[in-house]
């Protein structure tokens, strides 16, 4: 009888939590993001500008200046990479270390905010400017106001649910996309925050169907096709479940538009790519939209 009991406690137990998980979920506002970025749709913005905004004279990556600064031209999303400093502060950096894009030296994990405060930001072409490396939760605060959209890449040694907490203490649900780089990282980020659009690697069919065995929702996701332009049907099967494709024109595709035309990045979201990942935001931005 007493096992019996016991038996019948634990599947109670277990019970109640997945009746209270399914509510919870059920419960959760949505961000807006989801019902936007449609393939469906059309009044998204079409130009993701990497690293917050690369190779610009007087304006360093990952800096909120630049970021103020191109968005004062044009229409665009900005991805931007989340480290975490020696006190757990979460801030803007792409490298390991600050070495290239500030005047000081040593790894972001060895330093506190405040001594990366005594150090300024200095552009791709190694010209110092004023600008101080910015938190995450600044950022957060200032797209959230002028709504603006983030793509947000999680270096490796930051936490997802560090960053999850972040943008939910700054309601920024509905301007950030979460970048995953795998499977594995999309599930994980989809079980913290079924709310949010997840940028997913979807290179191929091959991907994509691992993607869909893994029981994250489409509607869920937005697809990073690349740095390759994918073969026409993979654009097509994105779009027949109605999934936006985020080309990364970053690189080879960049300079090749630079050496031959610009009306490239035109023939690429014609082929299928909705959005350009993109190290020249202005002149991708002028091939697409005028």
């Amino acid at each position: 009888m007493k096992h019996f009991l016991l038996v019948f406690i634990v599947c109670a137990f277990f019970s109640c939590k997945s009746t209270t998980e399914q509510e919870v979920t059920a419960n959760v506002e949505t961000s807006q993001l989801i019902e936007l970025f449609k393939a469906s749709h059309s009044d998204y913005p079409n130009i993701s500008v990497h690293r917050g905004g690369k190779g610009l004279l007087n304006y360093p990556e990952n800096c909120l200046e630049s970021i103020k600064f191109i968005n004062d031209s044009i229409n665009a999303i900005y991805e931007v990479d989340v480290a975490q400093t020696k006190d757990g502060q979460l801030i803007l950096m792409h490298d390991n270390s600050i070495d290239r894009t500030t005047t000081g030296t040593g790894k972001v994990s060895d330093l506190t905010y405040n001594e990366l405060k005594n150090f300024n930001l200095v552009d791709d072409y190694g010209n110092e400017t004023e600008f101080k490396i910015p938190l995450f939760s600044e950022l957060l605060l200032w797209c959230d106001k002028n709504n603006v959209i983030l793509t947000i890449d999680i270096k490796r040694s930051v936490k997802q649910e560090d960053v999850i907490k972040a943008l939910r203490d700054a309601n920024a649900e509905d301007v950030s996309i979460i970048i995953t780089y795998n499977v594995e990282q999309a599930k994980t980020a989809y079980q913290l925050a079924p709310d949010l659009l997840l940028s997913v690697s979807a290179r191929n069919n091959e991907e994509f169907e691992r993607l869909l065995e893994a029981e994250i929702p489409t509607e869920n996701m937005l697809a990073f096709t690349g740095t390759r332009l994918s073969d026409v049907s993979l654009f097509k099967r994105l779009h027949d479940n109605n999934v936006v494709c985020m080309l990364g024109t970053l690189g080879n595709l960049d300079k090749s538009a630079a050496a031959k035309d610009d009306e490239l990045y035109m023939q690429w979201k014609d082929q299928g790519a909705d959005i350009m990942a993109t190290d020249r935001p202005f002149e991708a931005f002028e091939a697409i939209n005028n």
